[in-house]
């Protein structure tokens, strides 16, 4: 048998329920953040000062974000990455072909990834996470000492950088000011051209913020591989073990605010007391609703992004910048929900979810079965 018939994707019963419903969990607050701060209002609002809100709720559901989820969500998807794509490289180990399948499977990530930054949405995490994935990838194929030493130097890179900022990366003020101005007119009230035109626009605008956590993105990328590789990720006792200490510090460097060591300390507890608690024969039930929208996250997300761009862009209900941040959140749970019970519909019937079940035909040059078999 040649050694290329052992690639092949992950079957469902071979795949790792905790992980899938703790990506489910996780993207809940990814598109949480997304829906307030990037969809609902211009993501460059924040950095002009905060915004009086009117409704006390708002400010409370504000705050409960900002300090309990929003970094911490795209934290914890980077750390699944990276965990994936070990997950994947380790089960390529037999296949001759392994360098080139993933490889391919990054490729495709990225041509989704442009797409949807073009097309759908500029505040695509997908093409970073390709980048980042290309950088990770190599190292793989060393010790763990060698990935644990990378993740650390990048992550203080990134610390020492949200201290100390290149000159020049951010642009001024005024840009920001006059990009805010010009989203709040042409999101609100354009048509798919006039948005679509924008979107390219404002690209230069996004790399700067990508650029800002791209270190974060690598580091995290190898601290979820190397939580594979050690075997910490299966380890549920151990898990609780690290998810307390982890939680408490990081909620006491938010409170001193060291915010961007606070929140990668905090996504790791937040990410070891959900594995913990899945990992559990009663916290698999308690959990176990996640793991369906988890498998297709891919799908979901892509989805959030078309869905959300209808309701608050001009070329669909227009919503952009008139909603509060209660009523938009209510929005983002509704089709959460929708989500979750469409998942669990659609993976009883099919293997993948339609995205992933593309993307791992590409990745293998293979049409994939795509059908539950009965």
């Amino acid at each position: 048998m040649r050694s290329d018939s052992l690639a092949a994707p992950t079957s469902s019963s071979e795949r790792i329920d905790a992980i899938d419903a703790l990506r489910g969990i996780a993207l809940f607050g990814v598109m949480a953040i997304n829906l307030v701060m990037e969809f609902r209002v211009s993501i460059f609002e924040q950095f002009l000062g905060p915004k009086t809100l009117a409704s006390p709720i708002d400010r409370a559901v504000e705050t409960v974000l900002a300090q309990a989820i929003e970094l911490k969500a795209f934290a914890l998807f980077s750390l699944l990455f990276g965990a994936g794509l070990a997950i994947q490289f380790d089960r390529l180990a037999k296949s001759g072909r392994r360098t080139v399948l993933l490889a391919r499977r990054l490729t495709v990530l990225l041509g989704f990834g442009v797409v949807h930054l073009c097309l759908i949405w500029n505040g695509d995490i997908l093409t970073e996470y390709a980048l980042a994935g290309f950088i990770v990838l190599p190292l793989l194929f060393g010790p763990r000492w060698l990935i644990a030493l990378t993740a650390l130097v990048s992550l203080a890179l990134y610390l020492v950088m949200q201290d100390f900022p290149p000159e020049g990366l951010f642009p001024s003020r005024t840009v920001i000011w006059r990009d805010v101005m010009d989203a709040n007119r042409i999101y609100a009230t354009g048509s798919f051209l006039d948005v679509l035109a924008f979107r390219l626009r404002e690209l230069p605008l996004i790399a700067s913020l990508h650029a800002f956590v791209f270190l974060r993105t690598i580091g995290l990328f190898l601290l979820g591989a190397l939580a594979w590789r050690s075997g910490i990720a299966q380890n549920t006792r151990g898990l609780f073990v690290i998810a307390l200490p982890a939680i408490g510090l990081g909620a006491a460097l938010l409170y001193r605010d060291r915010e961007p060591l606070g929140t990668i300390v905090l996504a790791l507890g937040y990410g070891a007391a959900i594995l913990g608690i899945a990992g559990l024969k009663r916290g698999k039930r308690l959990l176990g609703w996640a793991a369906p929208l988890g498998r297709m996250a891919f799908t979901n997300y892509i989805a959030q992004s078309v869905i959300f761009g209808w309701i608050f862009y001009g070329y669909g209900l227009g919503l952009f910048g008139r909603l509060g941040i209660t009523e938009a959140l209510a929005i983002g749970i509704a089709v959460y929900v929708a989500q979750v019970l469409f998942s669990a519909w659609w993976l009883r019937r099919y293997r993948y979810g339609p995205l992933e079940w593309l993307w791992r035909s590409l990745m293998y040059g293979v049409r994939q079965p795509m059908v539950v078999a009965r």
